[in-house]
């Protein structure tokens, strides 16, 4: 199973999941055109995909979901509280919403899907766990750890979660103080400290991949994030990376090596 993040961050969410025959695109929050092209790097085209997941209906992670369905007529996946928001905000996107089960697998490709609660201000927010040869978690937008959040995640080979802020930048940087108040709240985003108690029990439950994501592009620096994580985790051999804002960035399980595309 591998993961290629193309964009991760403020200004845009969009990621591939393969296993096999699957290829399972994880948000659309970048444009047409730059999801067909990271695809094409891959030697993919959007027909080669089973389908979208979206995790929120924030317009970071669905403004490119629009006209991915009107040009490819892809199915969308959520849970249906998320479905059904997506198809008030998107109408034009109703037909071609699909259910996951929110106490079930669904088969996406031959790959088992399944979802689970996050913690954010949104309509209804959701992560995602694919089973198949190797177990992946995927975690982004969530101001708190909880235990659906953690049962979602653990035991996966390759974890994304997010690693939002350095707390110190942002109660001392430019935001207002309403913007930093609903980051830090418990329905915001993950501080790097945060996610470095999330790595380290992740890391002690078997996951040797962790990817952070979601940083933000005023209130955070990849070598922060990475130092804050990295010393927080205290299990040796496992691999923690970094999602660029723009850049690819791909991570297989089982391989310990890590390559920008």
């Amino acid at each position: 199973m591998r993961i290629v993040t193309f964009a991760s961050g403020s200004t845009g969410n969009c990621s591939l999941v393969s296993e096999g025959k699957a290829n399972i695109l994880i948000d659309a929050g970048i444009s047409m055109r730059r999801t067909v092209a990271a695809l094409a790097q891959l030697g993919l085209t959007p027909q080669d995909l089973c389908g979208v997941l979206i995790t929120h209906e924030h317009s970071d992670h669905v403004s490119g979901l629009s006209m991915l369905i009107k040009h490819h007529g892809l199915s969308v996946f959520a849970p249906k509280p998320l479905c059904e928001e997506l198809g008030r905000v998107k109408t034009d996107i109703k037909q071609n919403l699909e259910y996951i089960p929110e106490d079930d697998m669904l088969d996406i490709g031959g790959v088992a899907v399944s979802c689970f609660r996050t913690m954010h201000d949104a309509a209804y927010s959701v992560g995602y766990r694919f089973e198949g040869e190797h177990v992946l978690g995927f975690a982004t937008d969530t101001g708190s750890i909880n235990d659906e959040l953690i049962a979602g995640l653990e035991g996966a080979d390759i974890a994304l979660i997010e690693a939002n802020h350095d707390i110190a930048m942002l109660k001392n940087g430019a935001y207002p103080y309403f913007l930093k108040r609903r980051i830090l709240a418990p329905t915001g985003h993950l501080s790097n400290d945060d996610s470095g108690i999330l790595a380290e029990h992740l890391a002690k439950h078997g996951t040797e991949n962790i990817i952070l994501g979601h940083l933000s592009r005023d209130n955070n620096t990849p070598e922060l994030a990475l130092k804050t994580v990295s010393s927080a985790v205290s299990v040796k051999n496992v691999k923690i990376s970094v999602a660029p804002a723009n850049n690819m960035l791909a991570v297989e399980a089982g391989e310990r090596l890590q390559c920008s595309i």
